[in-house]
């Protein structure tokens, strides 16, 4: 029982880590044991940010950009150009795009459901390969960063940011089926209210936004490692397709 929750040994590769619940999951695998690295767009920031969590363990920055089927393949060659198998996946880059309904655009649709649904998708299959060889030791893992907003309605007008996320949550279903026949365990996460550049009001108003959270406070980095510790480690080998709510109840309410 001591060593279920310990990371020792493992390589993990979590996309948009550069930031937000990026880095907090990265951070919490890199303080279980893990080898972390990390992507995102944004070159600099991700240099930077592996450079600070490098203080924790070994955090080695892959920049890429994972919005088209193309960039996502050249993230995997450049992670199996280094490694050989991988034992975690954390999907977790992503968009979002609010504007009313009458204006909404097609490129807000585009941009976010690319990189919110149909990146998750081609980076586990280009990343197949060595999720199969880190398999043939102990489950592998692939974890998909949803929203609440895929489980119950945000007021906000972001229409393709919440069919994006509900239809994450449906693939993860769906691909768990097919994965853990090679022994590589899908599931995801559902985040309410965490301080991040996405969700500037729990970065910017934390207070004010815990006010209408049941749980009276926005989650922490300590709620986001943790619930992603437990899926990546031996202790939730056996939850397979399954996307847990992280939110201090927000979604058993709003609405």
């Amino acid at each position: 029982m001591k060593d279920l929750f310990t990371l020792d040994g493992r390589t993990a590769l979590v996309t948009g880590g550069s930031r937000g619940i990026g880095r907090m999951i990265a951070a919490g695998f890199l303080a279980q044991g893990a080898r972390v690295y990390i992507s995102s767009r944004k070159a600099d920031a991700c240099e930077n940010t592996a450079r600070e969590l490098s203080a924790l363990g070994t955090c080695i920055p892959l920049p890429a950009d994972v919005s088209t089927v193309e960039g996502a393949r050249r993230l995997a060659a450049a992670y199996m150009a280094k490694e050989e198998s991988l034992d975690i996946l954390v999907n977790n880059a992503g968009a979002a795009w609010g504007e009313s309904f009458d204006t909404f655009p097609e490129k807000g649709w585009n941009k976010v459901v690319d990189l919110n649904l149909k990146s998750p998708f081609f980076l586990t299959q280009a990343l197949h390969e060595p999720l199969r060889k880190a398999a043939q030791a102990r489950p592998a893992k692939v974890i998909n960063i949803a929203s609440i907003d895929g489980v119950s309605i945000n007021p906000a007008e972001t229409y393709s940011y919440a069919a994006s996320k509900a239809g994450l949550i449906h693939l993860i279903k769906r691909l768990s089926l097919r994965l853990v026949k090679d022994n590589i365990v899908v599931s995801g996460i559902a985040p309410g209210a965490f301080a991040s550049d996405m969700n500037r009001a729990a970065r910017d108003h934390g207070d004010e936004v815990a006010e209408r959270i049941p749980a009276g406070r926005i989650g922490t980095v300590e709620d986001m490692a943790g619930v992603a510790i437990y899926l990546a480690s031996r202790a939730g080998d056996y939850v397979v397709g399954e996307t847990i709510v992280v939110d201090g109840g927000v979604s058993l309410v709003r609405g």
